[in-house]
């Protein structure tokens, strides 16, 4: 959104480094670079561009600059609704440039994680059963697990089975029912621990062979 060509490299290389980092999180899709880009420096209605590019969220920022200050503001946006998810603003000393890219780009992408999983979790729980797939029924799941109570723990693990019999290679299913399988043993559904152990492992192992790169299991 800056528009400064004297600036360009700086913001294309903070742009670049964020999509990078943020493919690494497998659960949600990165649209790449070329697509992107082609909206740099344009005023763009994001409903549209979420239309064009087919996705939900837009993630936007811009640069100012001032002798050796910088200030980079950034903001997640839900395309469907205009609603703002997420804002920060980063006011740096620019003494090391690659320091500086490093740094913003550390911190928005470890910022805009658990502000998209909020922001799913919520419009899952906000669906009917009918309208639920796969990755819904997980992320119903997800968010029974994180409540962390024995009863969460029962409905978490139907609800990750239900997204495994729609979709058996869905490594994030696989993930959440070994942990729904703990949460049940930690609150003592279970009186027999053994055949919970093995589930809970075999859940785990299959996560690993389907994603060995997913970033949650580390």
């Amino acid at each position: 959104m800056s528009g400064d060509p004297e600036q360009e490299y700086f913001v294309d290389g903070i742009t670049e480094d964020i999509i990078t980092a943020l493919s690494k999180w497998r659960w949600f899709l990165v649209i790449a670079r070329n697509s992107t880009f082609a909206y740099k420096a344009k005023s763009v209605d994001l409903t549209e561009v979420g239309r064009d590019l087919g996705v939900r969220y837009v993630l936007e920022g811009s640069m100012r600059r001032a002798g050796q200050r910088v200030r980079i503001t950034s903001q997640l946006i839900d395309t469907a609704t205009g609603t703002h998810l997420w804002a920060e603003r980063y006011d740096r000393d620019l003494i090391d440039i690659c320091a500086v890219q490093d740094d913003i780009t550390s911190r928005v992408a470890a910022a805009i994680e658990p502000a998209l999983f909020r922001a799913e979790s919520r419009r899952v729980i906000a669906k009917r059963p009918e309208h639920m797939g796969a990755w819904d029924y997980c992320q119903r799941g997800v968010w029974h697990v994180n409540k962390g109570t024995r009863t969460d723990g029962i409905a978490a693990n139907g609800l990750f089975e239900q997204a495994l019999m729609l979709d058996p290679n869905l490594a994030d299913a696989h993930l959440g029912l070994a942990r729904a399988l703990i949460v049940q043993w930690n609150y003592g559904s279970i009186e027999d621990f053994a055949p919970l152990e093995r589930q809970a492992r075999e859940s785990a192992l299959q996560e690993v062979a389907l994603d060995s790169e997913n970033q949650e299991e580390q």
